[in-house]
């Protein structure tokens, strides 16, 4: 998905322009420069593809023993070999109380790509395909995250995201692959029909900026899909 398809484009600041800069030559240093022996050792990723395209779990290879536990979240060069080489600018972390649901959000233009996990508790997290040219346009795919089961969900741009708090609290952490715009943010309802997600909760917790989210029809308007 372009920029162009949303009829917005977002224009970078030179602080975020040499922000990436730097980004890249670390990332090269890192991966593109290093012997494939420097690099080679056990996997310690499995990275699972969903029905969505770009849309990917990942699964970490956890080491476990009597003091507790230890895995690897994110590795630059692990990730690059699998052939995900977006550039990770921005760390959110969110707590929250059980039944709260925070979606569907997104960023207009290119998007914000994220990779999602849950360091407590359990949560219900949703990612919703709205790519205008995707041949899977407004289908979701939905899958339990939590502090047990150590997964991430990689969300690529052109999605919305959302998720439900099962658990009494829960804290979701995630990076950003573009820093956070206020006037690119926005969101689409989380209870829209045409959409159909099945969310395991029954009376939300919703913020007022969820309430007054907008239908996937007046989105597809938006973009020139209908």
């Amino acid at each position: 998905m372009t920029s162009g398809a949303l009829g917005l484009r977002r224009r970078e600041k030179p602080f975020d322009t040499a922000l990436r800069e730097v980004l890249k030559t670390l990332l090269s240093a890192v991966c593109g420069f290093r012997k494939p022996s420097a690099c080679a050792r056990e996997k310690r990723m499995e990275i699972e593809k969903t029905p969505l395209e770009g849309l990917l779990v990942l699964k970490p290879k956890v080491f476990e023993d009597t003091r507790g536990f230890f895995f690897e979240s994110y590795n630059a060069a692990e990730f690059a070999r699998a052939g995900i080489h977006t550039l990770w600018v921005q760390d959110n972390h969110a707590l929250s109380v059980r039944d709260t649901l925070r979606g569907l959000h997104f960023q207009r233009g290119p998007g914000q790509p994220k990779l999602v996990r849950c360091t407590l508790g359990v949560i219900w997290d949703v990612a919703v395909d709205i790519r205008p040219d995707s041949p899977t346009l407004g289908q979701w795919h939905g899958m339990d995250l939590s502090a047990e089961n150590k997964l991430m969900l990689l969300i690529p741009g052109g999605f919305a995201h959302g998720y439900a708090v099962l658990s009494d609290k829960a804290e979701v952490q995630y990076k950003c692959g573009t820093l956070y715009d206020p006037k690119l943010e926005d969101q689409i309802q989380w209870n829209n029909p045409d959409l159909a997600v099945r969310w395991p909760v029954v009376s939300p917790i919703l913020s007022q900026r969820d309430l007054s989210a907008q239908s996937f029809k007046e989105y597809l308007k938006s973009v020139g899909k209908q």
